[in-house]
């Protein structure tokens, strides 16, 4: 039968209480929730950092936009991303992931008017998880089909402390935006704004000018 005390430690061992599997799954639950955060996180920051990229590179602003809505909709895992900006108290298309020759720098829209008025009127972000085109801030425009999609979030373009224009992300389908996407985006948008910046500055005068005296000047109010 074997040694008796080594078949009572058995026993005894058998006979412990076993604790819920909830404290075994628990943890593993959350590993694998920081895990999905820290991914979510880096490609996040590959985002910022890709469009960080057009403000020291030479091309135009078109091309710099049209890159970074081409970003937005590749990490975002959205449909699709506008880009409007400022001009006479108008909105103005001027970029989209599926440019069409008739709506880029025609579409505009005024500040009053739709989601996207909206957003730079209030200078607030917007988020619509569903059925956006039912809202009573919607303005329809027919040539876009983006207008038929469920799901929109859209941030203000900053430019020094000014607006300058929307950024909008839309979905096909319903989709809860999370904070983390809000966030971003709002940074875009702030991105977006400094290379609007940047190209208000003149070219020569910058690459004369020792960077020290950009630094020291008094700033100027825009």
């Amino acid at each position: 039968m074997g040694d008796p005390t080594r078949r009572a430690l058995i026993i005894a061992l058998f006979a412990l209480p076993v604790g819920p599997r909830s404290d075994i799954i628990k943890p593993v639950s959350r590993t694998r929730e920081l895990e999905s955060e820290l991914k979510s996180t880096e490609r996040q920051l590959r985002l910022l950092q890709k469009i960080s990229r057009y403000m020291v590179r030479d091309m135009s602003l078109a091309e710099a936009f049209q890159g970074v809505v081409s970003l937005v909709v590749e990490f975002m895992h959205c449909d699709s991303c506008l880009l409007y900006l400022l001009q006479s108290q108008e909105l103005v298309l001027c970029a989209s992931n599926n440019p069409q020759p008739e709506t880029i720098g025609r579409v505009r829209l005024k500040l009053s008017e739709g989601l996207t008025g909206w957003v730079a009127r209030e200078r607030r972000l917007l988020s619509l998880s569903r059925e956006a085109y039912l809202d009573p801030r919607f303005k329809l425009f027919t040539d876009l089909p983006e207008d038929t999609y469920e799901a929109f979030l859209s941030a203000p373009v900053i430019v020094r402390n000014r607006v300058a224009g929307v950024i909008n992300v839309q979905h096909r389908d319903p989709h809860p935006h999370s904070g983390g996407e809000m966030e971003l985006l709002t940074t875009v948008g702030e991105q977006v704004g400094c290379l609007v910046a940047l190209a208000s500055l003149d070219p020569k005068a910058l690459a004369s000018a020792d960077v020290l005296d950009l630094v020291m000047a008094p700033a100027r109010r825009v």
